[in-house]
């Protein structure tokens, strides 16, 4: 890690009675270890026993709660810590490196995963004011969680001990969360994710073309063209938000997908390169090892020798 990592986290609240029926909640549900979807669509429940090895992996759209425990998202040579109930928001497809930091048997690491409705989002900024975003602003951050957000969230776990009502009520305390955190200190972020000629929007809309044609040798100048931008300030752009180029950024959703294919699907790591558009098989294993640590086959062997690892 960069002795010049810009390390950014925030105090826990602390003896909350909130947080600790929450504890309690995720602790029941969950079978153990790992991601759990719930009945709740959006909602994901994480548990870890035990702190983890660095992880990279691409992260979604989302709000992460911790609710219990503490961990940090790598995200080029900035680290985010987030523990309890400080919450990461993540505005934009990332690839980033996860690290659970502080998880023990009798004390876990508990999360709440929240996948982010962009379409909601974009109804709700109209009614919530917002300081106008800054072109740098990264779309990865950290925000303190007040305890209005708090109760929400806790109302949504609630829900899953009666799931005649998740249709009905579900959504509503969604939107109420998304409110929540667009009325945020730091709620302009999400704005700007949403808004219409938005810096992060625009920056969205070639990070779409790459997860849909990532496999490709895409020029420059379509993403430019699909982000309404210059070459040079999507270059800029592209980095602020990111962190990284659009090259890089490519590169890193080919790996990912290829460690995928020969975790899940048990593809040899010669098809893999190939299938994510690698020509060359000793470049995709230099690349591989960079990135996640070991050449493949030594990865891919670890990893399924592991616990289930939790993903945010």
């Amino acid at each position: 890690m960069s002795e010049a990592a810009n390390l950014t986290s925030f105090a826990p609240f602390d003896g909350l009675a909130p947080q600790r029926e929450l504890a309690a909640r995720i602790a029941r549900l969950v079978p153990g270890d790992g991601v759990h979807p719930s009945a709740i669509e959006a909602l994901s429940l994480i548990q870890a026993s035990a702190p983890s090895q660095p992880c990279a992996a691409v992260y979604q759209p989302s709000l992460c709660v911790v609710v219990q425990g503490s961990k940090q998202a790598l995200l080029g040579d900035e680290v985010f810590v987030y523990d309890a109930l400080n919450y990461l928001v993540v505005s934009v497809t990332l690839p980033v490196i996860g690290q659970i930091l502080t998880a023990t048997p009798a004390q876990p690491y508990l999360c709440l995963r929240i996948n982010l409705d962009l379409r909601m989002l974009g109804e709700l900024v109209l009614q919530v004011p917002t300081a106008p975003p800054r072109p740098s602003d990264r779309a990865l951050f950290l925000a303190r969680t007040e305890l209005p957000l708090l109760d929400a969230l806790l109302r949504l776990v609630r829900l899953l001990d009666t799931p005649q009502e998740i249709p009905v009520i579900a959504p509503l305390i969604l939107r109420e969360i998304s409110y929540r955190a667009l009325g945020g200190d730091l709620g302009h972020r999400l704005r700007d994710l949403v808004v219409a000629d938005g810096g992060g929007q625009r920056i969205g809309r070639a990070i779409d073309l790459l997860k849909a044609r990532y496999a490709e040798t895409l020029r420059i100048e379509e993403l430019a063209e699909a982000a309404h931008l210059s070459v040079s300030a999507l270059h800029h752009r592209f980095k602020a938000v990111t962190s990284l180029s659009p090259l890089q950024f490519q590169k890193s959703l080919r790996l990912h997908e290829a460690r995928r294919l020969m975790l899940s699907e048990g593809v040899e790591a010669a098809v893999a390169a190939h299938r994510v558009g690698y020509e060359s098989a000793s470049q995709f294993s230099r690349e591989y090892r960079r990135l996640f640590g070991a050449p493949p086959r030594r990865e891919i062997v670890a990893l399924r020798a592991q616990p289930r690892a939790a993903a945010d």
